[in-house]
Formats: C-alpha cells, sequence, structure tokens
C-alpha cells in the first residue's frame, strides 16, 4: 500500500516539474529597470561641517553636497605656501646675481687680501736674503715663510670669490634653486588640491538615495557618503535560462511593458552574458531546469522619457 503512494506522490510531482518547465516557455520574462549607480566618497579624512542635501534630492554635475572641515590640510597649505615663497626668492637672487653692495664688499675683502700679500711677500724676500747671510736664524724664517703662504692663500682665495660675483652666478647653482622652486610648486599644487577636497560635489546629474553621515560626523577617506542613480542612464535587466538564451542577440528590438500601468516603450538589446551566482538573479522566482546556466541580457530604452516617470527596480516584461 505505501508502495502504491510513493508512486503516486512521485507522478503528481513529475506532472508538475513538466507543467512548470512548459508555461516557463511561454510566460514573459520578467525584468527590472535599472539606473546605473554612483557612490560618493572623500579622498581626505574630515568632518562634516555643513550638509547641503537630504535623501531624495535631485543634482545636477557640479553641485555641492557637504563641507568639510580639515584643519591638518589648511595648515599643510600655509607651510606649502611659505616654501614656495622662500624657494621663488632664492631663485629670482641666483638670476640677479650679487647686488651693488654684495659687490662693493666682495672687492674690499679682495684689496685688503691682495695689500696684506704683496707686504707679507716683500718681508719674505726681505727675510731671505738675510736668512741667506745667516743674519736670521732657520726659526724665524720658517715662521715668515709660513705668514707667506697663508696670506697667499688668502689672497687667492679672495681672488676667486671676486671673479665669481663680477662673472655672475654659475648655471649650476641657478638651475637648483629652479629646482628647489619647482619641487615647493608641485608641494603647494597638491596641498590646494587636497584642500579643495573639502568641497564634496556632484561628479554627475543623480538622485540622492542615501546620506550616510550628518553634520558632525567624521567622513574616513574612502568612506561613501552619498550614494543613488543617474536619472538619464536608464537599462533593463533581465534573466534568461540557458534554454531560451538562443532566441536573443545583440541588436535585437524588444517592446517592454510595465504590467501595473500597461505603458509601453520599445528597448534595444546591448549584450549578453552568463551570471556566475544566483545572488545576481533578476527575479526572485525564477524558471529554470535543474542545472541550467542563466545568462543575463540588458537592453537600453530607446527613448528615455518614456522610462523618465518609472521608479528604479520596477518590475518590466518583455512583450511576447
Amino acid at each position: 500500500m505505501m508502495n502504491w503512494k510513493k508512486h503516486i506522490v512521485l507522478f503528481v510531482s513529475l506532472t508538475m516539474l513538466i507543467t512548470a518547465c512548459g508555461d516557463s516557455e511561454t510566460e514573459p520574462l520578467q525584468g527590472k529597470l535599472k539606473r546605473e549607480e554612483i557612490e560618493i566618497t572623500t579622498k581626505v579624512p574630515g568632518r562634516i561641517l555643513k550638509m547641503m542635501v537630504q535623501e531624495g534630492d535631485v543634482v545636477q554635475k557640479g553641485d555641492t553636497l557637504a563641507v568639510l572641515d580639515i584643519p591638518e590640510v589648511e595648515a599643510k597649505l600655509r607651510q606649502a605656501e611659505g616654501a614656495w615663497l622662500s624657494a621663488q626668492s632664492q631663485y629670482e637672487m641666483a638670476q640677479s646675481g650679487a647686488t651693488k653692495e654684495e659687490r662693493e664688499q666682495v672687492e674690499a675683502v679682495f684689496q685688503a687680501a691682495k695689500e696684506q700679500f704683496e707686504f707679507v711677500q716683500k718681508t719674505m724676500e726681505r727675510m731671505h736674503e738675510m736668512y741667506k747671510d745667516s743674519l736670521i736664524s732657520s726659526q724665524q724664517f720658517d715662521e715668515i715663510s709660513a705668514k707667506f703662504k697663508g696670506a697667499k692663500a688668502q689672497y687667492e682665495q679672495a681672488r676667486a670669490k671676486r671673479a665669481e660675483v663680477m662673472s655672475g652666478v654659475r648655471s649650476e647653482k641657478i638651475n637648483m634653486a629652479k629646482g628647489q622652486m619647482e619641487r615647493a610648486k608641485g608641494a603647494l599644487e597638491e596641498a590646494n588640491v587636497a584642500y579643495n577636497e573639502r568641497f564634496v560635489v556632484a561628479p554627475a546629474d543623480m538622485d540622492i538615495q542615501t546620506v550616510a553621515l550628518e553634520e558632525g560626523e567624521l567622513a574616513l577617506a574612502g568612506y561613501t557618503i552619498f550614494s543613488g542613480y543617474q536619472p538619464n542612464a536608464p537599462y533593463l535587466r533581465f534573466t534568461v535560462p540557458e534554454s531560451r538564451v538562443g532566441s536573443f542577440s545583440t541588436g535585437q528590438q524588444f517592446t517592454i511593458i510595465q504590467p501595473y500601468t500597461n505603458d509601453e516603450f520599445t528597448a534595444k538589446l546591448v549584450s549578453v552574458r552568463q551570471l556566475a551566482a544566483y545572488a545576481n538573479k533578476t527575479s526572485s522566482y525564477p524558471n529554470y531546469a535543474m542545472g541550467e546556466s542563466i545568462y543575463e541580457i540588458k537592453l537600453i530604452p530607446d527613448a528615455q522619457d518614456k522610462v523618465a516617470g518609472i521608479y528604479t527596480n520596477t518590475t518590466v516584461l518583455i512583450k511576447q
């Protein structure tokens, strides 16, 4: 008796499965109307100083969504401005060369060293003659020789410095000053970019769906503050089992129905791709046989104004 019951249950199950498989070939495909999503994050950490929008607002590209308080960046900006000003002055000084006062100072040092050298040189000549006649000791002659060598070194140094100042600054020093100036300029530009990040702006026209933080809360770098949809970027997603995907190809035109209003519009199929996980499937109750691969087809509406009033994630059907 129990075997007959098992056979009956098995027969009913097979009948329902065959019926479901047969119905899945005729019932329309269900899909969703989607819009491209946008998530807005911060590049530098800061505290929300002022929130300019709220959930449900429609904003335009470039609109300010929030203002951050970033005191660390402000301090770095002042440091970069000071370094840039100093490096720029050094470069201009290197290009201009020595001033009139510096030239006069170098000339005075040179003349003093020259007179000292000439005096010691004459003394050295006299002492040399006296040393040859044994009128002075070797110690005395060595002392005057040391003074002569020192005076000569100071004279050569003053002469070289004078020649450098009179001929202008070496090109190597100018290039070095220029390199330091360019480095300071880059640091200043980097600080300005970071400082401008205190304004969180919309990268495109969008419908704000989620605002994650409130005024006074801390936004970390890379944290999503706003998320929403692009109203002008709608598309349609449908999941198709392996048994039916062969009837779809890119470029095809389809008539789409909004089942709750019976509105119709046309759309073009732009891509077909295999889905790797059930979590990505569009329909909550997809009809497909055990073991079948599942594919996603993506369609773009021919006229955006036809879907402007349809909410995101609304169910749509492909008209048979």
